[in-house]
């Protein structure tokens, strides 16, 4: 097929989408939306699609491990399912007599969503029932890497529409070979673009000429102060950093430790599978070795990442994650930057301020917007990080990857792509969440007049400042 004809097809994939969607709308129902999200939700749930998909994404990007996408699949979807459950997405959501406005969810028609390699399963499957949810049809373009666990995901889908009698053309991908042409014709075509992975993919949507919810690179930076819990710092730190492999872009990638309990958390830390290594200039070499991150390093299991970075016999037994202390930050210092490996980078300040300024400087650097951590008993530092750094979010006292895209025990919408505002160039300051891929039409009626005194509004002013 040439590329003409393989553009043309990419059309005709989200003409047939399109035809679909408006069905769906038409003729939808809140128990119609929510069946079809059901569906798509338990076809990488049930726990034997589960596992083929873990094993399958493994298996063709050689990231992660199984173990910890198996509970990654699970666990972010149920969480999502458990988001959506009393979302009203179909009909009135919303009738305010005070105002006169009556609120009618509308869907978006066909999303264009472009997912990575790094969770191949989970992440598509977010957005299909976030789409569905809200009375879309979408179709996916994944990562070359990531085609075969795409297609398998919708197979298993397509298996449950036809339980539920529903229409396969709602959840469809840009056939194989991917290409970046035929990503290019989705995301122009789509009535909306949602794209998590690399930047070049989300400048891509930002500039196709379709409205893009686009996410952010992560390369989170997390604070150990004098009040923190070590042990529980170092032990939720440690199973962040080496869950799945470190594919999450939450994963801690620099520890900042204040002098105080700097021997103390190094201790800590060690106990759950930190090893400090020294030669900084031999680590960057080999996790850098043309300038680009070594594939034999990158979201690789403990054993093989050693090995790559000639570390086998320098560490003790049980290392499951290194740890390399440096000063520099910024492009001519990578470990300052996202390693997306069990690579974590050290840095040590003198107090909380310098800790921050620190901080400050990487996410300066890399990953404005996303994330940082804080490991503290003063929940007055978590404001002054607020007010400081340019992130959207400040995770305390929690395993970094575990809690930025939503948990059980915390307040986060469970989503695997987070926005990062305009620190990070995204639209969006939150987790990509379900009423992304919804508007809404607002019935506007006549209401008793509410018109103020011009001194009402300026009555303090000029006392102030005069007129």
């Amino acid at each position: 097929m040439n590329a003409i004809d393989e553009l043309a097809n990419v059309e005709a994939i989200v003409a047939s989408a399109r035809d679909a969607q408006k069905d769906y709308e038409i003729n939808g129902s809140q128990e119609r939306y929510d069946t079809a999200a059901q569906a798509a939700a338990w076809a990488i749930m049930e726990p034997s699609r589960n596992k083929e998909l873990a094993e399958l994404a493994v298996q063709t990007t050689g990231l992660g491990n199984v173990a910890d996408k198996i509970i990654k699949n699970h666990r972010k979807t149920l969480g999502l399912m458990r988001d959506i459950a009393d979302a009203k997405t179909f009909g009135v959501i919303s009738d305010d007599r005070a105002t006169g406005i009556t609120e009618i969810a509308r869907p978006i028609g066909v999303i264009g969503s472009v997912v990575p390699s790094t969770n191949p399963a989970a992440t598509p499957a977010n957005n299909i029932i976030n789409a569905l949810k809200c009375g879309n049809a979408i179709v996916l373009s994944p990562s070359p890497k990531g085609v075969k666990c795409c297609e398998r995901l919708i197979e298993h889908i397509h298996a449950e529409f036809d339980k539920i009698g529903e229409n396969k053309n709602l959840v469809q991908m840009v056939p194989a070979p991917g290409s970046k042409e035929k990503t290019q014709r989705l995301l122009e075509i789509a009535d909306l673009v949602a794209v998590t992975g690399s930047q070049n993919n989300v400048k891509r949507a930002y500039t196709c000429g379709t409205p893009a919810v686009a996410v952010g690179a992560g390369n989170v930076s997390v604070i150990i102060d004098e009040t923190a819990d070590l042990s529980a710092a170092a032990q939720k730190i440690a199973a962040s950093k080496t869950f799945d492999n470190a594919t999450s872009c939450s994963s801690e990638n620099a520890i900042v430790v204040v002098d105080e309990i700097f021997e103390a958390f190094m201790s800590e830390i060690k106990k759950f599978g930190g090893s400090l290594v020294g030669d900084e200039k031999s680590i960057v070499s080999k996790l850098w070795p043309d300038g680009h991150l070594n594939k034999d390093v990158i979201a690789q299991d403990a054993d093989k990442m050693l090995t790559a970075l000639g570390l086998e016999d320098e560490v003790s037994e049980g290392t499951k994650f290194i740890i390399v202390e440096t000063k520099g930050i910024g492009s001519d210092h990578p470990l300052s930057g996202e390693k997306l490996s069990r690579v974590l980078a050290l840095y040590r300040a003198k107090d909380f301020n310098e800790a921050v300024e620190i901080t400050a400087k990487i996410q300066a650097h890399q990953g404005a917007g996303h994330s940082v951590g804080l490991h503290s008993t003063l929940d007055e530092r978590a404001h002054a990080l607020a007010l400081q750094i340019p992130t959207c979010r400040i995770i305390v006292n929690q395993a970094h990857c575990f809690a930025t895209g939503g948990a059980f025990n915390n307040g986060m919408p469970f989503s695997l792509s987070m926005g990062c505002g305009s620190w990070g160039g995204n639209s969006i300051d939150d987790n990509l969440h379900w009423k992304h891929f919804m508007q809404s039409t607002k019935i506007v009626r006549v209401i008793a007049d509410n018109e103020p005194e011009v001194s009402d509004i300026f009555g303090q002013y000029w006392q102030r400042a005069g007129k």
